[in-house]
């Protein structure tokens, strides 16, 4: 630590230094301000939506998925494609998240790992919310504190805790209604 020290009072050290930190402010601070583009989910990027999912959710609940990528495909475009609109955020042309959601209930929402706490998974809850008939619910794993957190800043409130028996993993239904 001395010589750490030491080293970073040298005056060409400390301006090095100070020169990467606000490299590194400017650079953060840029990631943030952007907005993602919402678009409509388009199949030639159903590939990279896949991937970034189950990283996302792997990261998120802390469990390898052992179903096959081809398996996770079929998946959403039998289940969750048809009964869900669905938005992919992106920006500079980059993959970053993706919502599912209905009038009723959001099935997947899911933020490229790297890219949380930029105000992207609120932006697509807020889309979520707009679209909705006044209330929303949704489940994530109890594991998730991440997504925990997340939804309760943004006004969800636990309604039910269970068990989902695929995954074998105790899961939490969240709710959310438009204020009056």
């Amino acid at each position: 630590a001395r010589r750490r020290r030491r080293a970073s009072q040298q005056p060409g050290n400390r301006e090095a230094l100070r020169s990467r930190l606000s490299a590194q402010w400017e650079n953060a601070r840029g990631m943030a301000d952007p907005r993602a583009t919402l678009i409509d989910f388009q199949a030639v990027r159903l590939d990279e939506l896949v991937a970034m999912w189950r990283a996302s959710f792997e990261v998120g609940v802390g469990v390898k998925d052992p179903h096959p990528i081809a398996e996770q495909k079929h998946y959403f475009l039998a289940q969750v494609l048809p009964r869900n609109s669905v938005r992919m955020a992106l920006l500079a042309d980059q993959l970053v998240g993706f919502v599912a959601a209905s009038r009723e209930s959001i099935a997947q929402l899911y933020v490229r790992v790297g890219c949380q706490r930029r105000g992207i998974g609120r932006q697509m809850l807020a889309w979520a919310k707009e679209q909705s008939a006044g209330g929303l619910w949704l489940y994530t794993f109890a594991r998730n504190e991440g997504a925990q957190r997340f939804y309760e800043r943004e006004g969800f409130r636990i309604a039910a805790r269970g068990f989902e028996p695929t995954w074998r993993l105790e899961d939490i239904k969240y709710e959310w209604q438009r204020p009056l």
